[in-house]
């Protein structure tokens, strides 16, 4: 795979350039930039370059019709105001732009395509579609990782027709991901949240060889705390899970990896109920377990205390309550402190936890922060994502 950085000229080259700038929309309000500002050194370098940036990415899904909520006209918006740019937003049908209908005046260097994804084409990896894309730029260049899980014209088939590069966002998150999956400085701990132990179970199985530490938290860990006897109330459950703890506890054992759950949780009767501290023994049927407890967030930090990496993928409980969030937050501030005396490698993804450090204002505080979903746990399960494929 080769950088954009690498490639010696683009003075007044087309670059091609997909983007995820699927952010969440209220109207034409975006509620959280975090992908907008992740992308903003990738534009600034290209700018730099004197290049001519003509910008592909989706938000929403439209399902391949003209959905006028899901247009990228707030988010060019943001973006000339980000960057002290115009941005020329294209609502014309790419199959009738022609390359040289672009960049007339001199004072354009950026353009905008709209939404990707009214196109029927992308999402099927469209040979024709991709190649009538590749006529309007010179170089492909792919900064959009939260997109390489899904093999569409503008991540996969694009590449078979221009030179294609890496950004330099898609550098960062490979090389992140590449620190705790290779290149690993142990101990390595990974902190894994989630509802659902069945969409996680690949992860678990391909990061247990090489984690010291496995700590199962959120809704995930109810199941554990379940299948060791305990009565969970009115808990977030998953059924018939049973299988496959018994599988994740035998393959951490073969592989001396260490798997934790909490020790003790904080209950309430309902999402807004009162918080209370519980052993795992004394949890009534009218009650939902919601939180960690403080022993279940002493031992979590002094494993923390312990390791050189640490890989965080979902909150500690319900943290959209402040009631419940104590666990979530503690596991934050103790990431935060071992990173800023350098004593760890810290990479957190998915987006409850973004959200959580969003409001934390700590997303600068973690040595990488991933947007990615779908790709970020492709990654870790050790699946090879399209977009990166075509890339190699």
């Amino acid at each position: 795979m080769k950088s954009i950085k690498e490639e010696i000229n683009l003075e007044n080259k087309k670059i091609l350039l997909r983007l995820d700038l699927n952010v969440p929309l209220l109207g034409d309000k975006i509620t959280d930039t975090t992908r907008i500002d992740k992308i903003l050194p990738t534009l600034n370098f290209l700018i730099s370059q004197n290049a001519k940036i003509i910008i592909i990415s989706h938000v929403g899904r439209p399902k391949g019709k003209v959905v006028n909520d899901l247009s990228l006209r707030p988010i060019c918006k943001d973006l000339e105001m980000k960057l002290s740019q115009n941005i020329k937003l294209l609502s014309k049908d790419i199959k009738e732009i022609v390359s040289n209908d672009l960049f007339q005046n001199d004072d354009e260097r950026i353009i905008m395509l709209e939404n990707i994804r009214f196109y029927p084409e992308e999402e099927k990896n469209n040979q024709s579609f991709a190649k009538k894309l590749s006529t309007l730029g010179d170089i492909y260049v792919n900064d959009a990782f939260s997109c390489s899980h899904r093999a569409h014209a503008s991540i996969h088939e694009i590449t078979n027709f221009l030179p294609s590069f890496s950004g330099l966002q898609l550098d960062l998150e490979i090389n992140a991901l590449k620190k705790i999956t290779s290149e690993i400085k142990k101990p390595i701990t990974c902190i894994i949240g989630g509802s659902k132990v069945s969409t996680k179970i690949n992860i678990i199985k391909n990061l247990i060889p090489r984690f010291d530490n496995i700590i199962i938290v959120g809704g995930m860990a109810n199941n554990i705390i379940k299948y060791m006897g305990n009565n969970i109330g009115k808990s977030l459950q998953e059924e018939n899970s049973d299988l496959i703890i018994k599988e994740i506890f035998s393959l951490s054992e073969t592989e001396n990896c260490k798997l934790i759950y909490p020790q003790d949780i904080v209950v309430g009767k309902d999402l807004n109920g009162k918080p209370q501290i519980k052993e795992l023994n004394d949890i009534s049927s009218d009650e939902m377990i919601l939180d960690i407890g403080p022993k279940t967030i002493n031992m979590i930090s002094n494993i923390i205390d312990e390791s050189n990496t640490i890989l965080w993928n979902g909150p500690a409980g319900y943290f959209e309550n402040p009631s419940f969030a104590n666990g979530s937050i503690k596991i934050a501030k103790k990431i935060i402190e071992n990173n800023k005396s350098n004593k760890i490698f810290s990479v957190a993804g998915g987006g409850d936890t973004v959200s959580l450090l969003n409001n934390l204002n700590a997303i600068n505080d973690f040595n990488f922060i991933s947007t990615a979903g779908g790709a970020f746990l492709e990654y870790l399960e050790g699946k090879e994502l399209p977009g990166i494929k075509a890339l190699n």
